[in-house]
C-alpha cells in the first residue's frame, strides 16, 4: 500500500528567533522542497497537520523553512529531530520514475532466471552513488550498486538485478 504522506526532511534545529527551521532534505534535490506550498508535521495522535510554507531558502546543504503556526524559536525547537512530510500528490514524479518509498519492500529477482533473491529494504545515496540494500531470506543484507550492469529493471512488480558473483547463495555469474 502506498503511503499518503512521504518523509521529505528532518528538522535539525531552530534558526533565528522567529521560528525558522533548519532542515536536512531527504529528496533527490532541494528544489523539490523549494517549490512546495505546504508541508505536513506528524502529530502525537498519528494525524498529519498541514503547514503553509511561508518561505524556503537554501543554506549550504540545508534548507531554511518558515512554516505557518511556527513563529518563535521555542516552537521551532520543539520540532528538532522530527520529520517533515509531503503529501503524495505534491511530489513531482517524472513519467517512468518511481519514488523510493514505493520501492521499499519490492521483491528482488534475478534478471535472467526470475529467482527471488530477497526484498528491497533500503535505497541510499550517501556515498554519492545509489546503493540498493537487499534483505535475503536468510536475514543477510546485501548491497547492490545502482549501476546498469547490476540493476536491470525497476517496476511495480519488482527489482530485476544481475547479482555480483558470490554475494547471493549459488554464486551467480554475470
Amino acid at each position: 500500500m502506498k503511503k499518503e504522506y512521504l518523509e521529505c526532511a528532518e528538522v535539525c534545529t531552530a534558526h533565528g528567533v522567529r521560528g525558522q527551521l533548519k532542515v536536512r532534505h531527504l529528496c533527490d534535490s532541494a528544489d523539490v522542497l523549494l517549490g512546495q506550498k505546504r508541508i505536513f508535521t506528524k502529530e502525537r495522535d498519528g494525524s498529519y497537520a498541514e503547514r503553509r510554507v511561508l518561505s524556503a531558502a537554501t543554506m549550504g546543504e540545508f534548507l531554511l523553512l518558515s512554516l505557518s503556526g511556527i513563529d518563535s524559536r521555542e516552537a521551532a525547537i520543539v520540532l528538532r529531530g522530527r520529520m517533515l512530510y509531503l503529501h503524495r500528490s505534491d511530489v513531482p514524479v517524472a513519467e517512468g520514475d518511481m519514488l523510493i518509498a514505493d520501492m521499499i519492500g519490492l521483491p528482488v529477482l534475478h534478471a535472467e532466471s526470475g529467482e527471488a533473491l530477497g526484498s528491497l529494504s533500503d535505497v541510499s545515496d550517501r556515498t554519492g552513488r545509489r546503493l540498493y540494500t537487499v534483505k535475503c531470506p536468510d536475514g543477510r543484507e546485501v548491497l547492490v550498486p545502482g549501476v546498469p550492469e547490476f540493476i536491470k529493471e525497476i517496476s511495480e512488480s519488482g527489482v530485476r538485478i544481475m547479482p555480483i558473483p558470490g554475494l547471493f547463495e549459488g554464486g551467480y555469474e554475470i
